[in-house]
């Protein structure tokens, strides 16, 4: 028997129940905080949401149509395994029903309800991470998950969140983090002073993003490669290779003056074209990647 026909008792099909609006209703903040639950939507996010759950607990809820069974073989797969978990709550449900329940403006055929999956900040640095990113008041859930994405690409340790910044659970920002909200430690609601204490007390270094900023990014992957290839030591930049935490504002404001004071050096993204400037993604991404480079090739280098 497969699993939708083990789920065939299992069905929803009014889309005005009440478990349907209390689904619904994770899309709002103050219910994801009062019940430690959010919404991960569509086939990427419900496939690692399932694949983390298997290795640590995660899913409270899966809500599936039985066309998305049909055109992805692997979440049927990760659910057979998932369905021996008497207590993940996995009902087969139709269209209408998803799309109650679904923020998205076109449902992908699943949902999939998760606990919190945030970490102190404190835990972070008492790993000894290499690379971390810093959202300071980034407001837009889209420039949010997209910033979490790009740390998992670049092989960042955590991606920390200050107090003031978007809630990463929003479901916006949890749909554009494409699953790699399950991949790595994120910390919310971090002071700001306090984790650069912390990641100076861990060995960091911490460099803020900054438009207008005095180093240049340019210059400091030069010197870190320079210094990978045997160079004699130049002492007039930083190291891109050490254990790095990077600090990105605010989308219309950047950083303020008092978190920029925090970082050893304001490093700027050339913009060799006539744009104004970079996205805070964007420019998140190119510091992200410069320093995972220098730390690999510094590796590569040792060894």
């Amino acid at each position: 028997m497969n699993l939708t026909e083990r789920l065939a008792d299992r069905s929803m099909s009014n889309p005005r129940a009440d478990r349907v609006r209390d689904v619904a209703g994770l899309a709002g903040r103050s219910a994801r905080s009062k019940r430690g639950l959010f919404l991960a939507e569509g086939p990427q996010n419900a496939r690692e949401a399932l694949a983390r759950h298997l290795e640590s607990p995660c899913v409270d809820a899966v809500y599936v149509t039985q066309d998305a069974l049909a055109q992805h073989p692997d979440i049927t797969g990760l659910l057979e395994r998932v369905a021996a978990d008497r207590a993940v709550f996995l009902r087969l449900v139709t269209r209408e029903v998803l799309a109650a329940m679904s923020d998205a403006v076109s449902p992908q055929g699943v949902v999939v309800v998760c606990r919190s999956l945030d970490v102190p900040a404190d835990g972070i640095f008492r790993a000894a991470p290499q690379l971390v990113a810093v959202l300071a008041r980034v407001q837009d859930p889209g420039n949010a998950g997209t910033l979490l994405r790009a740390a998992d690409a670049a092989g960042a340790d955590a991606l920390v969140l200050s107090t003031g910044s978007v809630d990463v659970y929003n479901p916006k920002a949890v749909r554009s983090t494409a699953g790699s909200l399950f991949h790595l430690p994120v910390a919310v609601g971090a002071d700001l002073p306090e984790l650069v204490g912390a990641a100076r007390a861990a060995g960091c270094g911490v460099l803020a993003a900054d438009g207008r900023g005095d180093v240049d990014l340019d210059r400091l992957q030069d010197l870190s490669a320079a210094r990978a290839a045997g160079a004699p030591a130049d002492d007039s930049g930083y190291d891109l290779a050490r254990p790095t935490v990077w600090l990105f504002g605010n989308e219309a404001q950047g950083l303020s003056a008092e978190e920029k004071a925090l970082a050893d050096h304001r490093v700027a993204v050339p913009v060799y074209g006539r744009a104004e400037s970079l996205n805070v993604g964007t420019a998140a991404t190119v510091c992200l990647y410069a320093s995972a480079r220098a730390q690999r090739r510094a590796g590569r280098a040792r060894r």
